[in-house]
């Protein structure tokens, strides 16, 4: 059977321009890897091919004429997908056609009941490989649809949607595709070839603004350690790529494993290699001996979710008091040369401006070297979206394509949801102001940042001076919209 397995176009530029970080959908080449031998087997990432997207896909449809397309989709990438089905279905009448990823995850049981059903032959829920493996096997006469767990296929004029299946068993897993099956490269952060791999799934804490327990429920599992290094060796020795984006919703939960993770690498004398985290600030705050190790390990840039400057906040979001943990985290990082992006949400229901100002000053406060910040997001499922209902806080219910923490779909009790989207974008210009790299990031990319000091930077102050004079703040602020507007529109999908 031929197969093909998409990931989205559609990014998030929160941090820099939408080109700066393409990265390889790590869910697609794990569900392609782990298919049973005897298919041929191949995976596009879209985010490489953002432009003349249409053009591409019919050319890799025509070539391939696969048999089964499996489309990976996060919420806000939801209508290109349904897009891309509808020319699937155009060009390719009797393939067959199944999606998953967290949208499919979280919404089955509503596109079940949508127009563009009518399109979609399977969809695959929570963890995909194993049910997407059985579901290949189903259609090839090996299996029965009805006997796979967590896997909703269409029968009559519905779906029928089977029983969520167990948690996989890591162990067993191959490692992902990253071989001539990938038919997209380039990945990159910055002017770096980045690979993204994987040392754990879920998470235990108990943030009501995140989906993660829909995928995985409120559960933590390590990969086996020698399979860790493997895939390390995979992306060092044999993709000769030198920076690891680890996707691991919390890598630090538990402190002595990457204790042991961190010496492992050590004891393997990897040259130059660097990795990408994401972590909590209290698990960091309180385990500086495991920092030390990180840092002897490569981890050189760490995400840390600090979330908000208010306490009351905090609480809302189930995040408890971690305002000192924050600041003695990056104190901790920039101790041991790591480098902080530090995360944080606006609008909460109490906040006004004197609230967003705190929270910028906050985030300068702890000293973090850039930072991540989004606007608080109804997703669907999650516990805060009930509550933001409930409240009357939720602005835009139903488009979801801007449900990826840059725009503002709910309103505060002080400010309408245009005044959030306004003042968090201006006190961001007033706060932070223009962005100097430190020390830390400087030695991680010499090269992109003296183009962003001597040449980017100093071009962009005369624009952005003579913008000022001529349009002000809100003209500005309205440019800026404008064009973060057009970047997920793909004007050559628009017919479909």
């Amino acid at each position: 059977m031929k197969i093909l397995l998409l990931s989205m176009p559609d990014v998030a530029p929160v941090i820099m321009h939408e080109s700066a970080f393409h990265m390889p959908n790590l869910g697609i080449a794990s569900i392609g890897a782990n298919i049973d031998d005897g298919h041929d087997v191949h995976v596009v990432d879209l985010i490489r091919k953002r432009l003349g997207l249409r053009k591409h896909l019919v050319r890799i449809f025509n070539a391939l004429t696969p048999d089964l397309v499996g489309l990976s989709t996060m919420t806000w990438q939801y209508a290109t997908c349904v897009k891309i089905v509808r020319l699937i279905k155009q060009l390719l009448p009797s393939a067959r056609i199944v999606i998953g990823g967290y949208h499919a995850t979280l919404m089955a049981e509503e596109i079940a009941q949508s127009d563009e059903a009518q399109a979609i032959d399977f969809m695959v829920r929570g963890e995909g490989e194993e049910a997407f493996r059985r579901l290949v096997n189903a259609l090839d006469g090996k299996d029965c649809l009805a006997d796979i767990p967590s896997l909703s296929y269409k029968h009559g004029e519905g779906f029928v949607h089977n029983p969520k299946g167990d948690l996989l068993d890591l162990s067993r897993l191959k490692l992902p595709i990253r071989d001539k099956r990938r038919l997209t490269w380039g990945y990159h952060i910055m002017n770096r070839h980045v690979e993204v791999m994987e040392t754990s799934r879920g998470c235990t804490r108990n943030c009501n603004f995140c989906s993660i327990r829909h995928m995985y429920g409120r559960s933590f599992r390590p990969f086996p350690m020698q399979r860790i290094l493997s895939d390390i060796d995979d992306i060092y020795r044999k993709r000769k790529v030198r920076w690891i984006f680890v996707s691991d919703d919390n890598l630090v939960l538990d402190p002595e494993r990457v204790i042991r993770l961190c010496d492992a690498i050590i004891a393997r004398r990897y040259r130059n290699l660097t990795f990408v985290v994401q972590a909590d600030c209290v698990t960091m705050s309180r385990n500086e001996k495991m920092v030390e190790k990180m840092a002897g390990a490569g981890f050189r840039s760490i995400f840390l979710g600090m979330e908000n400057a208010s306490k009351k906040n905090l609480v809302a979001a189930n995040k408890g008091d971690i305002l000192d943990a924050s600041k003695k985290a990056v104190e901790i990082c920039h101790k041991y040369g790591i480098m902080v992006v530090g995360g944080m949400i606006f609008g909460f229901p109490d906040d006004g401006e004197a609230e967003i100002i705190e929270n910028y000053q906050f985030l300068k406060s702890t000293g973090a070297d850039t930072a991540y910040c989004q606007i608080l997001t109804p997703y669907p499922k999650t516990g805060i979206r009930q509550q933001l209902i409930d409240q009357g806080l939720v602005t835009n219910l139903y488009d979801y394509t801007r449900y990826n923490g840059m725009w503002a779909n709910v309103k505060t009790r002080q400010l309408s949801s245009d005044q959030l989207q306004y003042l968090f974008w201006y006190h961001n210009q007033k706060v932070m102001g223009w962005w100097n790299p430190s020390e830390r990031i400087r030695t991680q990319g010499r090269f992109w940042t003296s183009i962003w000091l001597y040449a980017f930077k100093p071009l962009l102050k005369v624009i952005i001076a003579r913008q000022q004079q001529r349009i002000g703040w809100r003209g500005r602020f309205e440019q800026e919209i404008k064009a973060r507007a057009a970047v997920n529109r793909f004007a050559d999908l628009d017919d479909l």
